[in-house]
């Protein structure tokens, strides 16, 4: 449609052919564009409501695409939590996706994602629903953790950023004290080290001993061991912040 209206305009104003020719390239660069956001069943993304585009979710989540719709939703609600998409937070987006899927799904898994940045709003209760019945909770934590990462990929973590994770966290049934322990991971403080391990400042040497254990064994790599390189990353970051916790904590008291 634009094309032929670019290409009259520039007929009535320039009465030139070349001009005419110009205004329909020009025309048809902009009709391609405008195709190009244009969601599922022919509507555009920025006029859809939530059930539209769940039902688009739905299409995308099918076989080989199932777990990259997924992270790209969540994805998409983390990035537009403070108002801003940042360059940052998608390059944190593209080398994760680089190296968990491979080049061959980076190209087609951004345009998802694009489609969920222009949604108005992003049906967060039912994509969590149907994540919390198809993932383990071991996985579930490691997305929390992706999330983080996204948040944390500009140097910082709005209290936007932050609200919009701990709701997604809540609707994935992950428990508060394993959302608390990944959040310190992220923003340390005095008493960040006792959060991690899921305790008080003020438990006893033996308690921090069996919190220390529990959570070694809960959190331990090989519970991710059959999901993709990424996952396994994080498993290994989240574990690794265990044991320095627990390390940093028996130095402070000089414990054995």
């Amino acid at each position: 449609m634009y094309k032929f209206i670019f290409a009259l305009a520039a007929l009535i104003f320039f009465r030139s052919w070349n001009a005419v020719i110009l205004g329909f390239i020009v025309g048809s660069l902009f009709d391609v564009n405008q195709r190009n956001k244009v969601g599922a069943g022919g509507k555009r993304f920025g006029n859809m409501n939530a059930d539209e585009v769940f039902n688009y979710y739905q299409q995308r989540s099918s076989g080989v695409n199932e777990i990259q719709t997924m992270l790209m939703a969540l994805s998409a609600a983390v990035m537009k939590a403070d108002g801003k998409v940042l360059k940052a937070e998608l390059d944190y987006v593209k080398a994760f996706f680089a190296n968990q899927f491979g080049g061959q799904f980076q190209k087609n898994q951004l345009q998802t994602l694009k489609q969920f940045l222009d949604a108005p709003s992003i049906p967060l209760n039912q994509i969590c629903s149907d994540i919390r019945t198809k993932m383990q909770p071991e996985v579930r934590i490691q997305l929390v953790h992706y999330l983080f990462g996204i948040a944390k990929a500009d140097g910082d973590v709005s209290t936007s950023e932050m609200q919009q994770i701990e709701q997604i966290a809540a609707m994935l049934g992950v428990p508060s004290m394993e959302f608390e322990s990944v959040k310190n991971m992220f923003y340390r403080n005095v008493d960040s080290d006792y959060t991690i391990l899921g305790i008080e400042s003020s438990a006893t040497d033996e308690e921090v001993k069996k919190a220390y254990r529990k959570m070694a064994v809960t959190f331990h790599p090989d519970k991710v061991a059959s999901m993709g390189e990424e996952y396994q990353k994080g498993a290994k970051e989240k574990f690794q912040n265990i044991q320095e916790a627990y390390e940093a904590i028996k130095k402070r008291r000089g414990m054995k």
